[in-house]
């Protein structure tokens, strides 16, 4: 290699500098002709109408909303893959934009609730609709900017709940303001169950992340780590063999050195058949060399790669399709009956079971460690992308459900139960999303990757496929339950097993969950004055 071709750290440095400036500013544009095009569609869409400032600033507050969901919960999604070096940060961009936006589009609804059941009785208030409109403003603006403040401190917390404070905060203080209700308009007992979800999801993502990362470890990478320093021993009294028959060849006289090659020569032979005896060699060095190789077979290194993560693999397929058949798509009201979801997911996980089993051979030839980790990154690659999927279908409501609500009101000039979503404002979301990963993710990438405990493939996987079981475990029982904490706490699970588990950093990160709710209403409440001041 020529001295031209060598490049220097500083230089190296420069082009990622250069490569990354190519992506913010690709990013940034493509953000900008986003919010340009829905604009344009939006005032198109909804007729005459006085309230273009309050158009505007709502596409600003929903897609700033996106943004910051993108840079906290899909980060805290990808965290894993990122942190056991999996994937790169712009591989886990790639894999985002496609399966959240996906998601989002082929998933994320026809219709949305304008205000979420069960938390703010809005309805029960006689509301007037500007001041409907006020309150979902308000509620994005609130959620975005705590959601900001916190994936720059790199705490990954609920979006659900910033945007479920969000309307608390601006819907009681316009009920103040107007005489219209106060407190009595929450739903007390709503806000406890969030409240137990703060110990309930971690708790349960933690104990099941443990138990199934603790299976793998003793089941899968203990067996291999033995198989590993097994082969490593018999690798090592191969060579110490070669230099001690190298030795003693050189002691013999001309005539015992020309009868001990024929006799290696006429062993070789023999050794390249099937099937032949250990007593058919003539030579010392070939019995040696037989009996190392037939230690080496039966180590029988891959046993635990054929045998377990094979169904390791199905399982976590069947969990996965099923949280997809019960979740990712729920909007999309398939109309398929038990019995057909159990063959889906039947037909799945044993499709996965016998191409994984396939896989498993074809890299037999490879070094252990290596298979191991191929094996794992390819199957953590694929929780990451359906959770990704699951997410986009599902909380990319938190920034769409208040602007289709806002429009929808700025178009008939009344509040109704439900508003269209229409598939510009999906897409536009999306794109907002995948721009805050891009932008802001890294630091929540790095506490969830690398700060709670240290993830490699074979952990990343448990944790997320522990974090599945219950999330889907816990949609069927209808256990109030957060999938950004399930997630933190079965990383941390996980990191109990290696006894690597960061509590330190974990103790602002529940803090961090505690006040979301009261942080994001009292910037929602006081964004609802300022928007009612300016504008009512």
């Amino acid at each position: 290699m020529t001295q031209d071709a060598l490049s220097s750290p500083s230089e190296i440095a420069e082009q990622k500098t250069e490569s990354d400036f190519w992506w913010h500013l690709s990013f940034g544009a493509l953000l900008a002709a986003s919010a340009i095009t829905f604009g344009l569609w939006a005032y198109g869409s909804i007729g005459q109408t006085t309230h273009y400032w309050v158009l505007a600033l709502t596409i600003i507050f929903g897609l700033f909303m996106a943004f910051n969901i993108g840079g906290n919960d899909v980060a805290n999604s990808f965290g894993t893959s990122v942190g056991a070096k999996t994937l790169t940060m712009k591989q886990a961009l790639v894999i985002a934009a496609i399966f959240e936006v996906g998601g989002a589009i082929l998933a994320g609804g026809e219709v949305t609730e304008t205000v979420r059941n069960g938390i703010v009785d809005l309805h029960g208030v006689n509301l007037q609709p500007m001041d409907f409109v006020f309150i979902m403003m308000a509620a994005l603006l609130g959620a975005a900017l705590w959601l900001l403040i916190a994936t720059q401190m790199g705490w990954p917390v609920s979006t659900t709940h910033s945007i479920v404070g969000g309307i608390v905060g601006a819907a009681v203080t316009i009920g103040h303001r107007t005489n219209t209700g106060g407190w009595n308009i929450v739903q007390w007992d709503q806000i406890g169950e969030i409240a137990m979800s703060w110990i309930l999801s971690p708790l349960l993502g933690g104990i099941v992340a443990y138990f199934l990362f603790l299976a793998i470890q003793r089941g899968i990478l203990v067996y291999n780590q033995r198989a590993d320093e097994q082969l490593e021993e018999i690798r090592q009294e191969r060579a110490e063999h070669k230099k001690r028959h190298k030795a003693s060849f050189e002691r013999l006289s001309e005539m015992q050195q020309l009868a001990y090659t024929t006799a290696m020569v006429r062993d070789a032979e023999i050794s390249r058949r099937r099937g032949f005896d250990r007593a058919d060699l003539e030579s010392d060095y070939f019995r040696e060399l037989y009996e190392l190789d037939d230690r080496e077979q039966n180590v029988n290194a891959f046993r635990a790669l054929q045998l377990w993560v094979p169904l390791l693999a199905s399982l976590g397929a069947m969990m996965i399709t099923a949280m997809m058949l019960f979740k990712g798509l729920k909007n999309l009201h398939l109309n398929i009956d038990n019995v057909g979801n159990i063959m889906i997911i039947g037909m799945i996980g044993a499709g996965v079971w016998m191409a994984v089993r396939v896989f498993a051979r074809t890299i037999r030839n490879m070094e252990l460690s290596r298979a191991t980790f191929i094996m794992f990154s390819w199957m953590q690659v694929f929780t990451a992308a359906a959770f990704a999927f699951s997410h986009g279908s599902n909380d990319i409501a938190n920034a769409v459900g208040p602007i289709a609500a806002i429009l929808d009101v700025l178009h008939t000039g009344s509040i109704n139960a439900k508003a269209a979503v229409p598939p510009i404002l999906l897409v536009c979301c999306g794109v907002a999303l995948v721009s805050g990963l891009w932008f802001i993710g890294r630091k929540v990438i790095t506490t969830v990757g690398s700060g709670l405990t240290r993830i490699h493939p074979a952990s990343g996987f448990a944790a997320e496929l522990a974090a599945a079981t219950v999330v889907m475990g816990a949609s069927v029982l209808g256990l109030p339950v957060s999938s950004t904490h399930i997630l933190i706490g079965a990383i941390l699970g996980v990191g109990m097993v290696t006894r690597s588990a960061n509590w330190g950093l974990m103790r602002p990160i529940a803090l961090a969950w505690v006040i979301t709710i009261p942080a994001a209403a009292g910037i929602g409440a006081l964004g609802v004055l300022v928007l009612r001041l300016i504008f009512g």
